[in-house]
């Protein structure tokens, strides 16, 4: 009878906590917990596609996905100097300067899609999420949507171009491979005449709804909110927004959020924070967005000296996640739905290294010291950030003279410890701070063999083996992992 009484106020409880009500404030809104799952998965895959992946062009060091803009305002900003004109020129010179760019909605056509393909890549690259651009800032929905029309003409996947719900074709595919599927959504739209004449009419009559009908079509598992700098909270109403996407919507248990929903909002309120070319470690849940290029759209302009190579996003994603971060890696397929082979490339090398090495990666959490770093400056600041590739290797592997490096990589699961050396450490890796005991036992996952280790003062010494190109595969050497079991 005890158990009996036991159980039911269990079940009462556990449906006082289901049933919470969260007020549209960001002390309500804030207090909603992180599902485990995102600090879990630390790799997903972004995907910019749309009319701008028609031209897919822009200077090096701007974002094509802003073509229109660049185009209609005759400006430019990015990595460089620019004169403003480049995009409004080329537009001219390839298309004519009566061609619009609503025009390339027809040209959209994604006839190479094919979404079981994307999917089985995304598997093979080991992520465990991904997040596509449902509408970005030229407003083109990639779903069939009443509020995409209220320009005055359909601009929207299942009408123009293609004629197919490019977002749940991919949303099927997705989860079949049993993957975590999340949707960016631009909150502002450039050249929407009501976001131009009428903000209030835009948030209440296509906004919210457009939102709405996004969360209960396809029931994501993350909304990613961007294009929200230009207004505050309250004007976009989405303090409002979330706390129906909370309390009401068919994901209200499950999904997760981001965190840019208004000016000022970013890096302050919502759910996970975000970073952008940036990679700055945060005391919050985060994640890294960035391009393997510059552009998040697809850029015919780059080349291959243009995109990180597998070893420095390996890199970056083992840097990343010892920060507690979670790393979004972007990809930027053509109109016709072909993802460039360059960065499917890219995706199956990082996929052949989690393979060996995912332990390492998924579901681990920040050591008490990420990193360990050699003698010299740590402050190399190149003012660029992590735009280029070459920035985590000089952080690494490749160091300006009188610099340092991060030696060690470190994560964590419980009292195993993981050890990630971006170079071979040839005879010995010594771990600074670092105390095995009795049950210690050291492997190295490229070759899956047991290591001998001692004692030395505060550190713990490995013996490596000798270095055997024919057992460690071009993968394995982008970086060494460690597993250390029963670390004190």
């Amino acid at each position: 009878m005890r158990h009996a009484v036991l159980a039911l106020s269990l079940a009462v409880l556990a449906g006082d906590a289901h049933t919470e009500e969260y007020k549209p404030t960001w002390e309500s809104l804030d207090s909603r917990p992180i599902a485990p799952w995102f600090e879990d998965a630390k790799f997903g895959i972004f995907i910019h596609w749309g009319p701008y992946s028609v031209p897919a062009w822009s200077p090096k060091g701007t974002y094509a996905e802003w073509y229109q803009y660049w185009l209609e305002r005759k400006t430019l900003s990015g990595k460089g100097k620019f004169t403003g004109t480049e995009v409004f020129d080329y537009h001219v010179r390839t298309y004519g300067d009566d061609f619009s760019y609503y025009q390339f909605g027809d040209m959209f056509t994604a006839d190479l899609f094919e979404p079981d393909d994307w999917a089985e890549l995304f598997d093979s690259a080991g992520a465990k999420y991904v997040v596509i651009t449902s509408k970005h800032h030229d407003g083109f929905c990639l779903w069939p949507n009443e509020q995409s029309n209220d320009r005055g003409f359909p601009w929207n996947s299942g009408e123009v171009g293609s004629k197919r719900d490019l977002l749940g074709e991919l949303t099927k595919a997705v989860r079949e491979k049993d993957l975590r599927m999340g949707f960016y959504y631009s909150l502002y739209e450039w050249f929407h005449p009501w976001y131009r004449r009428d903000k209030e009419r835009f948030v209440e009559e296509h906004f919210h709804p457009q939102v709405k009908d996004l969360v209960e079509r396809y029931q994501p598992d993350i909304l990613w909110g961007d294009g929200e700098w230009e207004l505050p909270a309250e004007r976009w109403q989405t303090l409002e927004l979330l706390a129906w996407l909370f309390n009401e919507s068919s994901v209200k248990d499950t999904v997760v959020i981001n965190d840019r929903w208004g000016k000022g909002v970013h890096q302050k309120h919502g759910g996970y924070y975000t970073t952008e070319y940036d990679a700055e470690a945060l005391d919050h849940p985060w994640e890294e967005c960035r391009g393997m290029g510059f552009s998040f759209g697809y850029n015919r302009n780059e080349d291959a000296k243009d995109y990180n190579s597998p070893q420095a996003l390996v890199l970056m994603l083992a840097d990343i996640v010892s920060n507690g971060g979670n790393l979004l890696l972007d990809i930027g397929p053509d109109h016709r739905g072909r993802i460039p082979v360059i960065m499917q490339d890219r995706l199956l090398s990082m996929g052949r290294w989690l393979d060996v090495n995912g332990e390492a990666i998924y579901g681990t959490r920040r050591w008490r010291t990420p990193a360990q770093w050699s003698e010299g400056d740590r402050d190399y600041k190149p003012g660029k950030g992590y735009v280029g590739g070459d920035f985590i290797l000089k952080l690494t592997i490749d160091p300006e003279p009188g610099y340092a490096i991060k030696e060690v990589f470190f994560t964590h699961k419980d009292d195993t410890l993981y050890a990630i050396a971006p170079r071979w450490p040839g005879d010995t890796l010594t771990l600074e701070d670092v105390a095995g005991s009795a049950d210690t036992k050291v492997t190295l996952l490229a070759t899956n063999e047991d290591l001998r280790w001692e004692t030395s003062g505060q550190s713990m010494v490995i013996e490596m083996p000798i270095f055997d190109p024919d057992a460690i595969t071009t993968e394995q050497t982008y970086a060494y992992v460690f597993r250390i079991t029963h670390v004190k």
